[in-house]
């Protein structure tokens, strides 16, 4: 009899089964076109330090054009191939493209804004007003990333000093999603505006497995150049040298980083794999749908 937390599955026939992009090159080796493997490393990289800073917290850009199916499973894949505590994996993705559970996800969603916004007064409530916090019905889909504690139990090396590190493995799955995502030319709203028990029941979450991540995602029509908070004014980003402690908490470090990456295009991987993100507007979305 199969446990309550693997049931088993039905096939998606929409869902290829290739994981992996075809048609690229390892790191290190040399291209077409003659370039060095020197050369090649160095654009390798370039293109990855720019798809970081590219990456945004999507809510307000999304077009809800569909995702072909290559592409999520490709993005997917990243995600499963993250690092993991104990080689545990513990994490599971729910693909949430139903009308009616989006709508009362929404629903509680703007809830538990409302509760948050009774909190603040003045400014900073009147800059949250402006905020918008989510793209859930906005967005192509949604992609709940769940934490199963007990996979890989009930030792998992490497846990016993650090119980969250779990947990920490689907954070670093989310990542490599996000990034994943964000060379495909989609974009990514991470929503926690949410209780993980109305999750757990509006899914048929077992008990036990923690929703860690409701994710939209979704084509958009291009990707802000600053994070939507800074540019509400809500909050700043730190600079590097304020964060970074030599040998000691507090312990002073002289830093020479740059604070801007080479700008270029994202790594292409076949025709349907990079969807070119056209310059962004200034605009700052609302919270509307």
């Amino acid at each position: 009899m199969p446990s309550h937390r693997h049931p088993v599955r039905a096939s998606a026939p929409d869902l290829p089964t290739s994981p992996v992009p075809t048609g690229t090159a390892p790191i290190g080796t040399a291209p077409a076109g003659g370039a060095s493997p020197e050369e090649a490393s160095t654009a390798a990289a370039l293109a990855f330090h720019d798809l970081v800073h590219r990456r945004r917290d999507v809510r307000g850009e999304f077009t809800g054009a569909p995702i072909a199916a290559e592409v999520l499973t490709r993005v997917l894949a990243a995600a499963h191939a993250a690092p993991s505590v104990g080689l545990t994996q513990p994490w599971d993705f729910i693909r949430v493209t139903d009308e009616r559970t989006r709508r009362a996800f929404h629903a509680h969603v703007q809830h538990e804004r409302a509760v948050f916004a009774a909190t603040l007064s003045g400014p900073r409530a009147e800059r949250f007003a402006r905020i918008r916090i989510d793209g859930v019905l906005s967005s192509s889909l949604s992609l709940v990333v769940t934490y199963d504690a007990d996979r890989g139990g009930p030792v998992v090396l490497g846990r016993h000093a650090i119980a969250d590190a779990g947990l920490y493995s689907v954070c670093l799955a989310v990542e490599n999603l996000w990034l994943a995502a964000t060379a495909a030319g989609l974009g990514v709203g991470w929503v926690s505006f949410y209780r993980e028990e109305f999750v757990r029941e509006l899914l048929g979450i077992p008990a036990g497995v923690r929703p860690v991540a409701w994710l939209c995602v979704g084509p958009v029509t291009h990707l802000e150049t600053q994070p939507d908070l800074e540019r509400a004014g809500w909050a700043r980003r730190r600079p590097l040298a304020d964060v970074v402690h030599e040998e000691r908490w507090g312990g002073h470090v002289e830093t020479t980083c740059s604070q801007s990456v080479a700008r270029g295009s994202s790594p292409m991987v076949g025709a349907d794999w990079h969807q070119p993100v056209p310059a962004a507007p200034s605009a700052i979305p609302t919270d509307q749908e």
